[in-house]
């Protein structure tokens, strides 16, 4: 095989290969709605993260004690709220 005909076939190739992986879905059923208790449960690893993050750069000295305590409160607060809801959404007694 030369070498223009292994390109081609590789760029034929790549071209499924694009496809298969980015083609949408035709069957819209197929495709799960998030529910409300998945954003939240997104939500909550996001504020989690935050809050690691915000501990680390706290530690590391970016932030001064008055600013920390201050995003602290409002991502617990955060925290609180998306898990109460959570909590009312799934049935259990909030915590």
């Amino acid at each position: 095989m030369s070498s223009s005909a292994g390109m081609i076939v590789g760029a034929v190739l790549a071209l499924v290969l694009f496809l298969f992986t980015f083609w949408p879905e035709k069957n819209a059923a197929v495709q799960r709605q998030k529910t409300r208790l998945d954003f939240l449960e997104e939500l909550k690893e996001q504020t989690y993260a935050n809050l690691r993050d915000l501990n680390f750069e706290y530690q590391a000295g970016k932030y001064p004690q008055e600013d920390y305590a201050v995003q602290r409160a409002i991502l617990e607060k955060e925290a609180a709220t998306v898990l109460a809801e959570m909590d009312v959404l799934s049935g259990r007694p909030p915590a």
